[in-house]
Order: C-alpha cells, then structure tokens, then sequence
C-alpha cells in the first residue's frame, strides 16, 4: 500500500468550479478533457505492481527496523525522485495551491492508512491483510451516502453486505492467521481501508486542483514529517519495551543504522515509492475512475504470488472465499458506479 494504493477513488461528480481551476487548465485537465484510458491502465498496473514489490519489502524489514525509520527513508528517496519529474510538470511553480489545508488533511489520512495497514502486514500473510483492505471502496459507497449526498440504489448496498461478510469471512479462527494473532490486528487493514476511503471522499467532495507530481510531493513531505515526529517521541524504542504486541512493536522499536545487506531494500522501497505516488496520481488524471479503478485489484493475485514465493504462505480456504466476497463486492460497486449517468462524465479528475 502507498498512498493512493489500491484500491481507488471511484468515479463520482465533478464540481464544475473545479473544471474552470487555473491548475487543471494549467496542466492538462479541466478544458481540455483529457482522454487517455489505454495510457491510464498501463500507469495504474504499474503503479499497483509498484505497490506489490514495496509491501513485500517492508514486510521483510518489518523484523529488524520500526515502521517510521523505513517510512522515512522510503519518503526520503521517493521525494527526491517526485522531484526530479516535477521539472516536466511546471516546476516549483507547480506546488502553489489554494487549498494547503486539503492536502495536508488528505496526506494525514493516507499516512493514518499506510501507518495501520503495514502494522497488520508485519504479523498477517501478505495475501490476507491485502484482501482486507479492499474493502476500501465499500467504505467509499457508504460515506457518500452522508458526506456527498449520493443515491445508493439496492444493487451496490447488496454488494457492500457481500464484502462486509467476506470481511466477517476472514476473521475467523480457521481463517489463516485468525488463531495465531489478536482479533484486533485482523482489524487493522479494514480500519486503513476506513480512513483511505475517508480522504477519497474528501477528494471527491471539494476536487484535486495539481499534478501528478505536485500530488505526490505534497503527500511524500507529509510522510517525512510524521515519520520525523515519530522519531523525536519514540525512536529511542523506549515504549516499544513495554509491549509484547508485534505490531506495536513495529511501530515503536528503536531506530538504528541499516545494515548492508539491508540497504539495497531501503533504496528499493524508495525507488518504488516515486514510482507509486507517480503513476496513480497521473492514471487517474489521464482516464475516468470507474475504468481504470478495476485494475487495482491486480494487487491481491500480486500479493499471493509474492506471499508464497518469498514467505512461503498460501491462503486458506476462508482466505480465498472472503477474498472473492470482498474483490466480487468490489468489481460491483466500480461498474454500477461507472454505468450511472452524470452531467459532467467526461470530466478527469
């Protein structure tokens, strides 16, 4: 998972005002209606196979280092190449915005998303945690119902039952992972999928207005920040003594020097971290949401390849039944959203 990992925004209502913004002019969207699905797909497969490699790269670490140490170096890297891409996107010039409040509120939410999500992938199978997570646009069909005054009709609320009960599915004892881990871990990537979905809601509801890069350079500061303030409170590991829970521990053990065989991981997590935050901001500016979205769910068939090559796990039976449930569910949400009629379709977003 990174952070705008799978899976998506779901196609939804453009504000018109936000169709006429300087930015999206500026940048290809808005007036000029971008419409480019083919290229659109190629980036979010490579974005979500991106995803794959640096959630099996942080589960390896995940033994020997805190989650803020590796979430720092990663966002390190990773802004510096965002950086690098920013000079064919308008330059520095491309990071005025007038909603700074927006992108500081969405970046805590993905780091809230990615913090929770990785605490569960150190103790669950690859496989299992990433399943979980994709109930991410179920969430995002329920919140709009409050937040963006959105009709659900009987089609997607069944559809949100069947994932919900793929979710119940996988929490059960005979579910791989479910009698070796606390009930509350196997929480821990469905309470990710809830706080991912809240600021894709947010983004629906008042509009992204920046490059790709400019997207991901503001999301990557807001990863080195928090992960900086982890360090100032925790990094000597002193509260990690106090706790028997892996996950907790992942989150507060002490920070110390990589070691070198582990610093090819460290630049392979940064490298793809550019690569991530790069190709799924610009697939979804490039082609509307409820075409591309679907193809995030490369992310769970990628995440049992690399869960039984490197750790030697496979799902159970459950596993793979809540995983249909909840992918199922999912697949439905996206094309009954992308097959309702809305008077600004062919804007991007």
């Amino acid at each position: 998972m990174q952070e705008c990992s799978p899976p998506a925004q779901v196609a939804g209502r453009t504000p018109e005002k936000a169709l006429l913004s300087p930015s999206r002019a500026r940048y290809g969207e808005g007036m000029s209606r971008i419409d480019r699905p083919a290229l659109g797909i190629l980036l979010i497969c490579a974005g979500v196979t991106a995803i794959s490699v640096n959630d099996f790269q942080i589960k390896l670490l995940s033994g020997g280092y805190p989650l803020h140490q590796i979430v720092f170096i990663r966002s390190a890297i990773g802004l510096a190449l965002t950086l690098v891409l920013l000079r064919f996107e308008g330059g520095f010039a491309a990071l005025r915005t007038a909603t700074p409040g927006l992108h500081l509120l969405r970046g805590l939410f993905v780091v809230a998303a990615n913090m929770t999500f990785y605490a569960a992938v150190a103790v669950l199978p690859l496989a299992q945690a990433t399943a979980l997570f994709f109930v991410a646009p179920l969430f995002i069909t329920l919140l709009s119902i409050p937040f963006l005054g959105e009709r659900v009709g009987p089609v997607r609320l069944f559809a949100v039952v069947a994932g919900f009960a793929g979710v119940l599915l996988m929490q059960v004892p005979e579910a791989e992972g479910a009698g070796t881990v606390s009930p509350g871990v196997l929480l821990l990537p469905v309470a990710a999928a809830f706080l991912y979905a809240s600021m894709q809601v947010l983004t629906r509801k008042l509009g992204a207005q920046a490059s790709a890069a400019a997207l991901a350079i503001y999301i990557q500061t807001t990863f080195l920040i928090v992960s900086a303030l982890f360090f100032l409170v925790a990094g000597d590991g002193r509260f990690a003594e106090h706790t028997t829970n892996d996950s907790l521990r992942f989150l507060l053990r002490a920070w110390h020097w990589p070691t070198p065989e582990d610093w090819p991981l460290f630049l392979g997590i940064g490298a793809v971290a550019g690569v991530i935050g790069y190709c799924l901001s610009a697939a979804y500016r490039l082609a509307n949401a409820s075409i591309i979205a679907p193809f995030e769910y490369l992310g769970l068939p990628l995440a049992i390849l690399w869960g039984w090559l490197v750790f030697g796990e496979w799902p159970s039976v459950l596993t793979w039944a809540g995983s249909a449930l909840i992918v199922g569910a999912g697949l439905v949400v996206f094309f009954r959203e992308g097959a309702r009629p809305r008077p600004n379709r062919a804007a991007r977003r």
